[in-house]
């Protein structure tokens, strides 16, 4: 008879090499994920139930108009944030792209004068992503800077009063509407599906969220970190630019510093739907929901009549929670 070994619990746990099961972290991911579709609905429900004003077509169709423009504006910031960093500069940007829109319509029409106006914001959001590679500052200190240069430039070729523009051409994309909602509000539409797809679908997407969330193991896998953190600026100035056109042609105005109050809101939807502060995880639905969510907020107020200060301090907890959130979940990791 062969006589039976005894083997100890620590051999047993010397011999067994299968990864421990991680209940907690995927539990928590998921919760941080979906939470922001979670408060979505029951906000959506409460307001639909307490004030028959909400849930109109005219209503719901003004809130998605008057935020289209930051909705573009948001789709911009989830690629640099994703990318691990922040793009202050987006609401000078914003301010110039309208100004520059307006200015150059008389002369070279309404078409050529947007496209210009968007490849200013493109080269924009280029520079400051060379000022943060080649340059190697910070992205909340280089865009900082910059968000001030742009505004000083806008100052200087408004004179720092209000420009006008009564063109047809240039109006319709602000004013137009079509399928029951502005044109604006389809653009919006239109913007996030494209930008959702890339960064999910694409190459350049994968690199984007490699770059954020681990920079140098990313590098060790052959991606050029540098030429994916300066497309990522040059896609949020696009998009800011885009946003301020969408602006100055809603109201026919344009005037530096318009977009200066933009850029915290901005940010503040991109965090609130989800997309980590640190980099590496997000989505562009996400973002999308995070702007709706803050519009109803606004809007719930005013048709409750509610004191305006309150509304800054559920929007204030609600990114408080979010990051502490994205914090907790991260060192469980």
């Amino acid at each position: 008879m062969t006589s039976r070994s005894t083997v100890t619990p620590q051999q047993l746990d010397a011999q067994d090499t299968r990864p421990l099961p991680r209940f907690a972290l995927p539990t928590m991911r998921r919760v941080q994920d979906y939470a922001v579709v979670g408060i979505f609905l029951l906000l959506f429900i409460v307001l639909s139930l307490w004030t028959s004003a909400f849930f109109t077509k005219t209503n719901i169709v003004n809130v998605l108009d008057q935020n289209a423009a930051i909705g573009v504006l948001a789709l911009g910031e989830t690629f640099t944030i994703i990318s691990g960093n922040f793009d202050l500069s987006i609401g000078s940007v914003y301010s110039l792209a309208g100004i520059v829109g307006i200015m150059l319509t008389p002369i070279l029409g309404a078409a050529l004068a947007c496209i210009i106006a968007v490849l200013c914001g493109a080269v924009l959001g280029i520079m400051n992503g060379g000022l943060v590679v080649f340059g190697r500052v910070h992205s909340f200190i280089a865009t900082l800077a910059t968000q001030y240069v742009i505004y000083g430039l806008a100052l200087v070729v408004t004179g720092g009063i209000i420009i006008q523009d009564t063109n047809p051409g240039f109006l319709v994309v602000g004013q137009g509407s079509g399928g029951g909602m502005e044109w604006a509000v389809w653009i919006m539409l239109g913007l996030a599906i494209v930008t959702g797809v890339f960064l999910a679908r694409s190459v350049f997407g994968r690199y984007v969220y490699a770059v954020g969330g681990n920079r140098e193991a990313a590098r060790l896998s052959g991606v050029r970190i540098g030429t994916v953190v300066i497309a990522a600026f040059a896609i949020s100035g696009t998009m800011a630019a885009i946003g301020g056109i969408l602006a100055a042609s809603l109201v026919g105005t344009a005037q530096a510093g318009t977009g200066t109050g933009l850029v915290l809101p901005a940010i503040a939807s991109v965090i609130i739907g989800g997309t980590s502060i640190f980099g590496g995880e997000g989505a562009i639905w996400r973002t999308v929901l995070g702007v709706l969510l803050f519009a109803m907020i606004g809007n719930g107020f005013a048709l409750l009549s509610l004191n305006a200060t309150y509304q800054e301090i559920v929007e204030g907890a609600l990114i408080i929670v979010a990051v502490v959130a994205d914090a907790w979940a991260r060192s469980r990791s």
